[in-house]
């Protein structure tokens, strides 16, 4: 693994990337040797000077659960990242586009967790019996590294491309509804941009949600009560331009909207 200082160093760039509304170089380009470990453990020093400095951690985010998502960005395993109340936005809201770097939306589910999720050995059953509801969500990607060439350590040192997310529509709880069948339509300005359906989230989008907890629990770590769980993704993400007005369309389930100021 990297030594603590190179860990220490590239958060540090990160941060400053985020606050300062930059991308920086490939990691992968200057620390060839760099392991999805230390991009995990870089990730994990980011969250942890996030809560040092006061912001407040109010769940995760899986990205890359989809073959659509894998297609679209050249990565063929899931990852994941962590979600700050600074970063959630209502239903309806007006972002501002300059807080982000190289910006897209996803559609996607988020469960939210009336009970924790403890791993190994967790499944989709585990995840249902502890689901509050489940709602509708946009996923804004924001890259603070540059976009071509970069690979999965790129990614989840960058927090898995997390810049915030809009919540809205119809929260269900998860036995009222089959999850797999929900689907949307991604409106951009009044322009259907892409759809899907949730069983492209591996085939069903509480099975994202038991892998992330598998995964933390490898790392003595666990999903907790209260926590906000974005699944993933089941469209292509689209690209976001200043004055933007995003919908998307959920059916029984309601719609999402916000718009880039």
């Amino acid at each position: 693994m990297l030594p603590p200082e190179a860990i220490a160093a590239i958060a540090d760039e990160l941060a400053a990337a985020e606050r300062d509304r930059r991308t920086i170089p490939l990691l992968t380009t200057r620390y060839p040797e760099m392991t999805v470990a230390d991009s995990y453990a870089v990730q994990n020093e980011w969250r942890r000077r996030g809560i040092a400095s006061g912001r407040k951690p109010v769940g995760r985010k899986i990205g890359l659960t989809s073959k659509v998502m894998q297609a679209a960005t050249g990565i063929t395993e899931p990852d994941y990242g962590a979600i700050f109340a600074d970063m959630v936005f209502e239903n309806g809201s007006v972002i501002e586009h300059d807080r982000f770097a190289n910006v897209r939306t996803e559609v996607e589910l988020a469960f939210v967790l009336a009970a924790p999720v403890d791993g190994p050995g967790a499944t989709i059953f585990d995840v249902l019996r502890a689901t509050e509801y489940v709602v509708p969500a946009l996923e804004i990607l924001s890259s603070r590294i540059e976009l071509p060439g970069r690979t999965i350590v790129d990614t989840i040192s960058d927090n898995a491309a997390m810049g915030g997310l809009v919540y809205g529509g119809n929260p269900v709880r998860p036995n009222d509804i089959d999850l797999r069948w929900v689907s949307a339509l991604l409106y951009r300005n009044e322009t259907i941009e892409e759809s899907g359906v949730a069983a492209a989230v591996l085939n069903h989008p509480a099975t994202g949600v038991a892998w992330l907890a598998n995964k933390l629990g490898e790392h003595g770590d666990r999903l907790d009560a209260g926590e906000i769980v974005l699944a993933g993704s089941f469209t292509r993400p689209l690209w976001v331009e200043k004055g933007d007005t995003i919908l998307a369309d959920y059916g029984p389930m309601g719609t999402i909207s916000c718009r880039f100021a």
